[in-house]
C-alpha cells in the first residue's frame, strides 16, 4: 500500500541520512550510505506514487545496502525520538522518523552541515558545493521535506497521537536510547525537548 511504501521509504532515508553523518562513520559505510541516499531520491515517488516495478526494485536495493551501512556505524537520535513515539503511541516507525528527520537535520546541520552539502551535489544540486553553511541546512532540509510531501507524509507529530505533556517523559526516554550516542552533535535532554516542540 502507498503508506506503507511511502513510510518504509522515508525510514530507509533516515538510516542512510543517519549513517552517513553518525560520529563513526567511516569510508566503507559511507559508501552504502551515499548510493542509497541517491537511489531514493531518484526512485522513491515513482515507487509509491506510480508503482513503477524498476523503482521499487531499486528502493529495494536502496534500503538493504542503507541497512549494510548503519548496522556498522549505528543511527542517530531521529531514531531515539521516533522508537519513544512508536514504543507509547504505536507511531509507525517510518512515519516517525519522516515526521522527525527535517526538525533533526536542522539541529544537526549546525555539525554535520559539510556532509550535507556533500550529499546534496550528488542528489542533483550541485550548486551547493557554493553555499554557506546555513543556505546548505536550509536546502537539504527543504529537499527532505520535499520528498516527504512528495510521497503522501505531512503530519506533524501532535498529528500521530502524541500527547504534549509528555514532551518530557518522551525526552527522559530519548536520552537513554541506544541511537543517542551515535548523534554526531551532543545532546541533552532540554535538546530533545526543544526537538519535539519544533516538530509538533
Amino acid at each position: 500500500p502507498k503508506s506503507i511504501a511511502a513510510s518504509t521509504g522515508m525510514d530507509a532515508l533516515t538510516h542512510a541520512i543517519e549513517g552517513y553523518i553518525t560520529a563513526g562513520h567511516n569510508t566503507m559505510a559511507d559508501m552504502f550510505h551515499m548510493r542509497a541516499i541517491e537511489l531514493i531520491f531518484e526512485n522513491l515517488p515513482a515507487a509509491v506514487n506510480n508503482k513503477d516495478p524498476k523503482a521499487i526494485e531499486n528502493m529495494a536495493l536502496a534500503q538493504y545496502i542503507a541497512g549494510m551501512g548503519f548496522s556498522n556505524v549505528g543511527l542517530g537520535i531521529v531514531h531515539s525520538m521516533a522508537h519513544q513515539l512508536g514504543a507509547v503511541y504505536d507511531t509507525p516507525h517510518g512515519i516517525a522518523n519522516a515526521i522527525l528527520l527535517p526538525t533533526v537535520m536542522r539541529f544537526n546541520g549546525e555539525v554535520s552541515w559539510e556532509r550535507f552539502r556533500d550529499i546534496l551535489v550528488r542528489i542533483g544540486r550541485p550548486d551547493a558545493a557554493y553555499l554557506n553553511k546555513q543556505d546548505v541546512i536550509n536546502t537539504f532540509v527543504w529537499k527532505i521535506s520535499e520528498l516527504s510531501k512528495e510521497v503522501g507524509i505531512t503530519q506533524r507529530v501532535g498529528e500521530v497521537g502524541a500527547k504534549y505533556e509528555d514532551i518530557e517523559m518522551l525526552s527522559e526516554k530519548a536520552m537513554e536510547d541506544p541511537c543517542m550516542p551515535g548523534n554526531p552533535r551532543e545532546v541533552t535532554k532540554e535538546d530533545f525537548m526543544e526537538l519535539y516542540r519544533q516538530a509538533w
